[in-house]
């Protein structure tokens, strides 16, 4: 009897009780989040409703625990019997995905609402990739599923981005919404970018021009700059190599009320590198100075004004060791040296007229100064472009729109003592109209149409169409289409592979721009396995067409001239992207089918130094003291040219980082297989004094350690 007793006095000090868990800004139940009561050692996850349920909790106050990826975990304490229902709001983290608003979008939506598949890198990745390559953003963009760097010239390192298979040409490159990076630049943008002032990276895969004008056509990459916060941020970044090569970057901020600033400037020496020692740089001997300051005027809540400036100069030869650092002796007679100058200004006026309505206002002019020097040849040249555009939005809470106009520049003007005179000068002006329209919680639609009109080649128009559906149980999809185009000039891969020489001006009365359409699809699941283990799941599918592509082919006496290519290039592919994660550890897997065709060729063959397949894994530690990553990714078979096929290769990686109050110490081991194109063929052909360079298929430079040290004296806050 006493003991039947005892057991109800026990069951009536214990409660059943259901805890909720929803999203701050949106109210929104958060599937998957851990609740822990810390001393009773119990815990549950959430289910689709946001809801976890306990039965016969000890009654009496409790510290309960709420964690959830990519939220800030919650501490509470909460008295039991007084309540049996409890809601909670988990606070979002700045890293959090789907409270991230992407500027390429040209909307304040986040991403979890933009029918547009944007993929964003965010400044911890950023940050990341710095180290491992703080000179340059081409580790950001290699190591993106889909995303190829192709290197066109050994000397020099001259890099273009491929997206999905298709030529550097065809991908857009922005900083902050303006198109900086472009035509005679192109080749050498990817190397004169370095990543510590940026904020975040967002590329849109497939055709953009509905939105940012022709050139879009592969997609874009928009590079969004960090901006000043109230409290100061300094930033100082010394890196060494192994091959010789010493970085320092330095950044700062700072704002009040009424005014702000942001200072960035970056240094790189490159002592030429020949690994293989056949007596020829892998590295170029470079000298490069970066800066780029901007001011930034507040003078109401709704308005803000800024003004910046971008300056590169770049010097890098590359070549015959022994002229590289000797001169011209005997037969050591072969280099190429690049001198580079780049200028470019912004100014952008954003106000807010009303509660839904905003005006901006920007322009841009850039500038660029390139001397490529060979024995025996010279091409030398400038590029200014302009950049103006207006833009009305207005944004209700289901509907957004954006209306807008521009004018785009563009003028190359050939030094006067070539033979060839190859001046270009185009003009574009454009318009375009943008519609975000939610159909309903699970469906929403956008829309959009711009009209070009380029003075020589004609009315461009671009239609567009992206549609979004999500629901509350992880999982999303969307799909979408668009129409671009490409103006003619004589900046092509090909073109930059024989050093502009002998290649004939555009003759724009016999040429047409290129025109594309594309379509992509894709899904994406988000859920919770084993309870503590995070799941994400993105399958992509996509094609794009392009007819009237611009081919160099070889006439007579060696000359090159341009023409159109008679059928469609058509690449068509698929990419997968798994994310696991687990209490400080994380494990990115992806996978790239790409298979694009030369249809204008017989046989349809594979486009040549695209890889059908590529893979990746990526796992990651982070916790307050340490960060450690390891990285393995597998290209494989590439057609060259000729029609031979290259071999495959693993790289691997390996970085270690230690936090301290101070800041930060690194040391990373980029490609610590010594995977490099001399181990399966040579990088340089007889004879010595004028050599023959075979096309790049695989890493050039090996196996780079690099050490280095994050000082942040103060600002340890990232802005």
């Amino acid at each position: 009897m006493l003991s039947i007793i005892v057991c109800f006095s026990l069951k009536a000090q214990t409660t059943n009780i259901q805890i909720t868990v929803i999203s701050e800004t949106e109210n929104e139940p958060l599937l998957g989040a851990t609740v822990y009561f810390d001393k009773l050692e119990k815990g549950a996850v959430t289910d689709f409703d946001g809801i976890a349920s306990f039965i016969e909790i000890p009654n009496g106050q409790h510290l309960v625990i709420i964690s959830y990826l990519g939220f800030e975990t919650f501490k509470t304490s909460i008295q039991i019997p007084s309540n049996t229902e409890f809601i909670f709001k988990l606070t979002s983290e700045g890293n959090e995905l789907d409270e991230i608003v992407l500027q390429s979008s040209r909307s304040t939506r986040t991403v979890k609402k933009i029918p547009t598949r944007i993929e964003f890198i965010g400044l911890e990745e950023l940050g990341e990739k710095a180290i491992m390559n703080p000179t340059n953003i081409s580790m950001v963009l290699r190591e993106s599923t889909g995303i190829q760097m192709q290197q066109t010239s050994l000397s020099s390192g001259s890099t273009n981005i491929r997206i999905q298979g298709l030529d550097g040409r065809y991908t857009q490159l922005l900083r902050d919404g303006f198109p900086l990076y472009g035509g005679f630049s192109s080749g050498l943008s990817i190397l004169q970018i370095p990543p510590l002032d940026l904020q975040q990276f967002e590329i849109i895969k497939g055709s953009s021009s509905t939105l940012y004008g022709g050139g879009a056509i592969a997609g874009l990459v928009n590079m969004v700059s960090k901006t000043p916060n109230d409290e100061p941020s300094l930033d100082i970044m010394l890196t060494q190599t192994q091959a010789l090569g010493s970085t320092a970057n330095v950044f700062y901020s700072k704002r009040n009320e009424k005014f702000g600033i942001s200072l960035y400037g970056s240094g790189h020496s490159q002592k030429a590198y020949d690994p293989e020692d056949d007596g020829f740089s892998n590295l170029p001997k470079t000298k490069s100075i970066s800066f780029n300051p901007k001011f930034f005027y507040y003078p109401s809540e709704k308005t803000t004004f800024w003004v910046g400036l971008n300056g590169t100069y770049d010097d890098r030869i590359g070549g015959d060791i022994t002229k590289i650092e000797s001169g011209e002796i005997g037969n050591h007679q072969y280099a190429e040296e690049n001198v580079s100058k780049r200028l470019s200004s912004q100014a952008v006026y954003h106000t807010q007229l009303d509660s839904i309505s905003s005006l901006n206002i920007k322009n841009s002019i850039s500038f660029f100064d390139r001397n490529l020097t060979i024995p025996d040849f010279s091409f030398d040249g400038k590029q200014m472009n302009t950049f103006s555009e207006i833009t009305y939005q207005i944004e209700t809470l289901k509907n957004d729109w954006i209306f807008g106009t521009n004018l785009y520049s563009s003028n190359f003007d050939e030094n006067d003592n070539a033979t060839l005179q190859r001046d270009q000068k185009d003009l574009t002006y454009g318009m375009f109209i943008n519609t975000i329209y939610d159909l309903s919680e699970n469906w929403i639609l956008e829309t959009g149409l711009r009209a070009d009109y380029n003075t020589d080649f004609g009315f461009f128009p671009l239609p567009k169409i992206s549609l979004l559906y999500k629901n509350n149980n992880g999982l999303s999809s969307r799909m979408g289409g668009g129409f671009g185009y490409k103006i003619p000039d004589i900046f092509t891969e090909e073109a930059e592979y024989v050093y502009f020489e002998n290649v004939l001006a555009i003759d724009k009365s016999s040429l047409e721009a290129e025109r594309s359409y594309g379509f992509n699809f894709d899904v994406n699941y988000k859920t919770h396995i084993f309870e503590a283990v995070g799941l994400s799941i993105n399958q992509l599918f996509y094609v794009s067409a392009i007819k009237n592509g611009l081919l160099l082919n070889s006439i007579n006496d060696g000359f090159f001239a341009f023409e159109n290519a008679t059928d469609k290039i058509i690449s068509k592919g698929a990419e997968t992207n798994i994310k696991f994660s687990y209490k400080d550890f994380r494990w990115f897997l992806n996978y790239a089918f790409i298979d694009t065709k030369l249809n204008y060729l017989t046989g349809n063959p594979q486009k040549p130094l695209t890889a059908k397949h590529n893979a990746g894994s990526v796992l990651m530690y982070e916790s307050e003291k340490w960060r450690v990553g390891y990285e393995t990714y597998y290209t494989g078979k590439q057609f060259l040219s000729n029609g031979a096929e290259s071999t495959d290769f693993v790289t691997m990686g390996l970085l270690l980082m230690r936090n301290f109050k101070f800041g930060s110490a690194f040391v990373n081991f980029e490609n610590f297989t010594d995977r490099r194109q001399s181990r399966f063929s040579p990088l340089v052909l007889p004879p010595h004094e004028n050599p023959v360079f075979p096309e790049i298929y695989a890493p050039t430079d090996g196996f780079i350690f690099s050490v280095g040290i994050i000082i942040k004296p103060f600002g340890n806050e990232d802005h």
